[in-house]
């Protein structure tokens, strides 16, 4: 549920493209090797923390010693990134009572809950429920839905996305239909945690979340990790979840209210927050299980400056048993992401054969993306590499496994300078460099690039676009809407001998050159101007 990047690349003539650009072939069986290794049955979905981790972990070291990499973190393949792992049991219905007829959300098909706190039981009675729109407090857009309200010890229920979402161009307070960070679901728990807030429920709305409720029901029911960090989380709502959109209506229509009304009342600059006059009850139990999961980190040292590093990076875990679909509950995650991690092991290899480059080339597989971007949180906080001698780098989450477009998606597009870099190679291919079409899933926020973005480091992550050789954008969104409807998150997502890996070695040449291009030179690529990760860039290159 974190991102979804459902990648669709062209290719016409790839040998002849190979040869132009002067970068080893990427290996199509290892691409279809790895992928359909780490997505099999045998890993049961690769959930950190399980028995499969071990497997999952050790074939991927397994495939970068066969690479020819070395040991990234001092003289070891691991890096231990401490997780509590929690699942809630017991889970009583949400009641709202107070109200014209009692509401109850059943666990998993009305709601799911969980909780950062690490403690054993949670117990919220009789919280008064407020509605406070979209639960954005940003001071310098003069936007605070908190406004005028104390929710400390109450239930909020919050609106998904930006107020503006619907805006067709990305224009508006909050740009439009591209989603801010405002509009994800993690800033929604962050800022009503620090609003002193209870409980917190989002309004799960397929359009703006970019996802239907099954996908929500598979990520949030079952094991939920964290990172195992001093203090316990305590600072955290109790309770953390999402509720259906039928049963918003209902609770709002309980408390004598409008719930189209306030929707969009919420999304006008000025709105207040809107008590219901109901209270909420919920319980469940928590049992915690305390384990370290691990990143995966090789190296191909550099020649001349090996202290600057350029990383390639792609998350190997995915959610393991999860609900099941017609008797089948392994999430394999074939293409999320063990796609990915074939890139990763692919592009190791082509670095190799080209040969140590200036600078050092840093291939991490990281943990728990799942689970909020844990395992790349966690390499950021506490690099092994400074970030300061971080060059930048490529984030793969999903290739393209379906055949050949005319464009590559830059997600996050008009940020970093890697955009100029990058560029040329794309149109060196025939294609052309394009924003993301579907700017409200909120892509960039969504996988463990923007770990890396937060401190200051420019990442590049995207991949091929919607615009098909054969059907166009018709065709090509129409596949992106059925992985998202079909597969995404589910059981379903699994190896496919029938995939083309055309476009996906396409990409993984433009990710070899970009890459290349960073090691062999001396340039430090920043953020734009514009872009609200360039102070932090520029402080830590200046050493402050």
């Amino acid at each position: 549920m974190r991102r979804l990047v459902f990648t669709i690349a062209v290719i016409a003539a790839a040998g002849t493209a190979f040869a132009q650009s002067g970068a080893p072939a990427i290996s199509v069986d290892t691409l279809k090797n790895v992928t359909r290794t780490l997505s099999s049955d045998d890993f049961e979905g690769r959930a950190p923390t399980t028995p499969a981790e071990a497997k999952a972990t050790g074939y991927i070291v397994e495939r970068m010693k066969a690479a020819g990499l070395q040991p990234g973190n001092n003289g070891s393949w691991f890096q231990d990134v401490p997780l509590v792992e929690m699942t809630a049991q017991n889970v009583t219905p949400m009641t709202f009572t107070g109200g014209k007829a009692p509401v109850s959300l059943t666990y998993r098909s009305d709601m799911v809950l969980a909780t950062y706190r690490v403690t054993p039981r949670i117990d919220i009675r009789n919280s008064d429920v407020v509605f406070v729109g979209y639960g954005i407090n940003a001071p310098e857009k003069g936007w605070n839905d908190y406004a005028g309200i104390d929710v400390k010890g109450k239930t909020v229920v919050v609106l998904v996305n930006d107020p503006d979402w619907q805006k067709p161009q990305r224009t508006g307070l909050f740009e439009g239909r591209a989603m801010t960070y405002y509009g994800r679901w993690t800033y929604k728990f962050e800022e009503a945690a620090r609003q002193g807030a209870a409980a917190v429920l989002i309004v799960h709305d397929t359009e703006p979340a970019a996802y239907g409720w099954g996908v929500v029901q598979s990520s949030w029911t079952g094991p939920q990790l964290e990172l195992d960090a001093k203090g316990d989380h305590m600072d955290q709502s109790r309770a953390i979840g999402w509720m259906q959109l039928a049963k918003a209506k209902a609770l709002f229509a309980s408390a004598g209210k409008d719930f189209a009304k306030l929707s969009a009342a919420a999304k006008v600059k000025g709105f207040r927050a809107v008590p219901l006059g109901v209270k909420a009850s919920v319980s469940f139990t928590n049992s915690i299980k305390r384990q370290a999961s691990k990143n995966v980190i090789g190296i191909l040292p550099g020649t001349e400056r090996p202290d600057e590093t350029i990383f390639y990076t792609a998350h190997w875990d995915h959610l393991g048993r999860c609900d099941a679909v017609k008797g089948d509950d392994i999430c394999n995650g074939a293409l999320d992401n063990a796609s990915g991690v074939a890139g990763l092991i692919a592009l190791a290899e082509a670095q190799v054969k080209a040969g140590p480059a200036k600078r050092s080339i840093v291939f991490m597989s990281v943990t728990a993306e799942e689970s909020g971007l844990l395992g790349s949180k966690y390499y950021a906080e506490h690099p092994v590499y400074p970030l300061s001698k971080t060059v930048g780098g490529v984030n793969m989450d999903g290739l393209n496994v379906i055949g050949p477009s005319r464009d590559v998606v830059v997600t996050g597009f008009g940020k970093s300078e890697l955009e100029d870099l990058i560029k040329p190679l794309i149109e060196a291919q025939g294609r052309v460099m394009k924003p993301e079409p579907n700017p409200e899933r909120g892509g960039y926020f969504r996988s463990d690039h923007f770990s890396f973005a937060k401190l200051g480091v420019p990442m590049f992550d995207g991949g091929s676009g919607e615009d098909l050789v054969e059907g166009g954008v018709t065709k090509g969104h129409a596949a992106v809407l059925d992985y998202i409807a079909n597969r995404y998150h589910k059981p379903q997502d699994e190896y496919d001998p029938s995939w083309n890996w055309a476009g996906a070695v396409q990409d993984l040449t433009l990710y070899f050159q970009l890459g290349r291009q960073l090691a062999m030179g001396s340039d430090w690529p920043n953020w734009y101007k514009t872009a609200e990760f360039r102070v932090i860039r520029d402080k830590a290159r200046a050493g402050k």
